[in-house]
Order: C-alpha cells, then sequence, then structure tokens
C-alpha cells in the first residue's frame, strides 16, 4: 500500500537532524512534485510534532513560514537547537539540510 502526501512528508522531517532546517520546497523537491503548500499543509496537520519535528521546516527564502502550534514556539524550538534567526530569517547555507545525505 502507498503511503500517503503527509507521511512521506513527515518521513522525509524525521530525516532532518537537531540544529538544521529545511524548506517546504526541498521537501516538496525530493518528493518528485512542487506542492509547495501541500507540504505546508501536511506540516500543518503533523499529529505527532514531538517525533516529528515541523518547526523544522521554513520559506526558500529563509524566512520562518508558519507554526500550527504558534510562531513564537517555532522561534523557541529553533533557537533550543542552536539556529541564529536574525530579522525573522535563518541562513539556509548554514543551517539548511536538502535531503542530499538521505
Amino acid at each position: 500500500m502507498k503511503k500517503s502526501f503527509n507521511l512521506r512528508c513527515y518521513a522525509l522531517l524525521k530525516k532532518i537532524p537537531k540544529g538544521k532546517v529545511t524548506t517546504y520546497k526541498a521537501i516538496a523537491k525530493k518528493l518528485k512534485t512542487r506542492a509547495y503548500r501541500a507540504v505546508g499543509n501536511a506540516m500543518n496537520k503533523n499529529p505527532i510534532p514531538i517525533k516529528v519535528h515541523c518547526h523544522r521546516v521554513i520559506n526558500s527564502n529563509g524566512k520562518l513560514g508558519g507554526y500550527s502550534k504558534d510562531l513564537k514556539k517555532k522561534v523557541f524550538l529553533l533557537k533550543k537547537e542552536g539556529i541564529r534567526i536574525k530579522n525573522n530569517k535563518i541562513d539556509l547555507k548554514k543551517y539548511g539540510w536538502f535531503f542530499e545525505k538521505s
């Protein structure tokens, strides 16, 4: 049986190490689709954010994007992992994870 789109997103998201972020676009690209918004929707519906760390997904321009549990919580979690946020943006060259290693 084929996994649902959301489950495939979560499986990829589990590969993002602590202290790194990825983008909605990178997840979609790895899934061979351009459904970036669908990836965002999957993150919003994440039933287990404690195990599937959707706070590690940001916009491709480095901006934080949304977070279903409150954006302040997303900032808190990212900073707790050692990710520096400047002007509501994250340096993707420093903190980005784009699945080349997975």
